[in-house]
């Protein structure tokens, strides 16, 4: 089936080419006659040069009501794509009154009511050679130091 379809669109082409175009007899005209028949081919080309500057434009105009109908289309279903919002510069007072309407008639004070945290030092031990800090606490005496500095 799709050779005859390929075939018969051939024997198609043909004919329609062969209607359109005659072939040319070069053979036996005179200087003046090929004048002509260049000025006869080329308002033939100028006629279907403009068919298809027309055919162009309107195949343009097409396409562009066609994506102005899609953006249509989409706007109707709700999917539309939600535009990058812009930071808003407010200060805190204006931002309660708006949150929460006029109960608040009195400006805030956020400094006051934070908390104030008491940074504690922490005791670092000395680092000292383990060797030494080993002999010293091996025996009696060791462990008796050991005692004393739990309590």
């Amino acid at each position: 089936m799709l050779v005859t379809e390929k075939e018969d669109k051939q024997t198609e082409r043909e004919n329609t080419l062969a209607e359109r175009v005659p072939p040319l007899q070069l053979s036996g005209l005179s200087v003046q006659d090929l004048q002509a028949l260049c000025r006869d081919l080329h308002q033939k080309i100028d006629v279907v040069d403009e068919e298809r500057y027309d055919i162009a434009a309107k195949v343009s105009k097409n396409e562009k009501e066609i994506t102005d109908l899609n953006i249509k289309i989409t706007e109707l279903r709700g999917k539309m794509k939600r535009p990058a919002l812009k930071r808003v510069k407010i200060s805190a007072d204006a931002m309660l009154g708006a949150l929460l309407g006029s109960k608040v008639k009195e400006s805030v004070d956020f400094k006051a009511n934070l908390k104030t945290v008491k940074k504690e030092e922490e005791k670092k031990e000395e680092v000292t050679d383990w060797r030494k800090n080993v002999e010293a606490m091996s025996g009696m005496e060791g462990r008796k130091k050991l005692f004393d500095a739990g309590q």
